[in-house]
């Protein structure tokens, strides 16, 4: 590789960790000498496909010159940072070169915005129309420019696997205050779009079986959490309306770098709100996956996230006239919503219990948590107090800081009720 390449490389692939449309952004972990291989905060991510499958990409920005000035962007306008820009084929030949050598599946490629939208979305796509027409078959993920002509992301869509507009910011007058360049019309017009393209692309397939695919992995969005006051139901709120408006296949919640702590429109933190990523995405699984709704995670009483413990075991404490629940005749939507018990555990439930009434060790062998569950469940055999007799303080105890169960009301009632039992 030519220095000069390997140089753009570097700082490119090192502007790109910020933007999270894939699984994972990367690690520093460097190699001392001693053990086997070593990790640099730019490079390698990694996605996932539909079929579960883990794929490596290069991670690379086309160029981080920028004409927009957001506030927390580390490649805004007017930040004095190395700067560079890939030519469409020094992109193509790294993506194949790295492909050769097994060190990649795919290319994820994003960009900073130079002269206008249409002009750098239209570099962006000569670079998936020049890997495509190279015989290049591996993953394509490409981020969308929000403004770009319809015609531009028609094309990326025809060429790429993903598509991604990224949102970035909750609300539009928080957008506006750190972007003033870009507005939430921009950006959701290029959404809809595209999700039309695919309904319509799928149409098409279903009556020319040979029709050209148009971004057959979806769309994806990102948001950026903490860098403004809104809270976990805006947040919510708003993913869950792109789901169902925008048919999205993910969005990524990416904690907030402070990488300008210069400007004052932006909070003083210490470091990234991983954790509160870390909830957000939970909910996020919560809503997608286990039928849950958004008012039952977050809403006006509890606005945001408890970040000690997990959404669904949040919901449990909140309401406790829920359980206990017999995990013999329960429903398989009432299952899923018990801490401790993940969607194929419910469904194992579902099927072994129609051969014999489950007890505590049929529970284990399914693979259900119950360290958690069973303050939640009763089933044949679990005699242990629930969240009924421990109340929701005395379990929210026990998970946190492994406190001893406070019983007296427990073993009053059950000395009550051995005076009545027979022999």
């Amino acid at each position: 590789m030519k220095e000069e390449t390997a140089n753009k490389l570097k700082i490119l692939v090192g502007a790109a960790k910020y933007d999270v449309s894939c699984a994972s952004s990367g690690s520093n972990r460097p190699n001392k000498g001693k053990g086997l291989g070593n990790t640099a905060p730019w490079g390698i991510c990694h996605s996932f496909t539909e079929d579960g499958r883990c794929i490596s990409l290069i991670k690379l920005m086309l160029t981080n010159y920028c004409i927009y000035d957001c506030a927390y962007c580390a490649n805004r306008n007017s930040n004095d940072i190395p700067r560079s820009t890939f030519t469409v084929k020094e992109v193509a030949d790294l993506t194949i070169e790295f492909y050769r050598r097994n060190y990649i599946e795919g290319l994820f490629l994003s960009s900073g915005v130079i002269k206008n939208p249409d002009y750098t979305m239209e570099r962006m796509v000569r670079v998936a129309k020049e890997l495509r027409n190279r015989n290049y078959n591996g993953y394509i993920h490409l981020k969308s420019i929000p403004g770009a002509s319809e015609e531009l992301q028609q094309l990326a869509g025809m060429y790429a696997d993903r598509l991604s507009v990224n949102i970035e910011i909750a609300t539009e007058p928080n957008l506006k205050m750190l972007a003033p360049e870009k507005n939430f019309k921009s950006i959701l017009n290029p959404m809809k779009f595209i999700r039309n393209k695919i309904i319509e692309n799928k149409e098409e397939r279903r009556k020319f079986k040979h029709a050209p695919r148009f971004s057959p992995a979806g769309q994806s969005t990102q948001l950026i959490i903490g860098a403004t006051p809104d809270n976990d139901k805006h947040i919510l709120t708003l993913a869950g309306g792109l789901y169902n408006s925008k048919n999205l296949k993910r969005v990524y919640y990416s904690g907030f770098i402070p990488v300008n702590d210069y400007d004052k429109r932006l909070p003083a933190l210490q470091e990234p709100p991983l954790k509160r990523e870390n909830r957000l995405y939970q909910a996020d699984w919560l809503f997608r996956f286990y039928g849950f709704s958004i008012n039952e995670i977050v809403n006006d009483d509890h606005p945001d996230l408890d970040l000690e413990i997990d959404p669904k075991l949040s919901y449990a404490l909140r309401n406790p006239w829920l359980f206990p629940i017999d995990i013999n005749k329960a429903s398989y939507e009432t299952i899923l919503r018990v801490p401790g018990i993940g969607v194929l555990s419910a469904k194992k439930i579902l099927l072994a219990r129609r051969y014999k009434s489950l007890d505590i060790n049929n529970l284990k062998k399914i693979g259900v948590v119950l360290k958690r569950a069973k303050y939640f469940i009763t089933c044949k055999e679990l005699k242990e107090p629930t969240i009924n007799e421990l109340k929701p303080e005395g379990v929210r105890g026990i998970l946190l800081h492994h406190e001893k169960p406070k019983l007296s009301n427990y073993v009053t009632q059950h000395k009550q009720l051995s005076l009545f039992s027979t022999n």
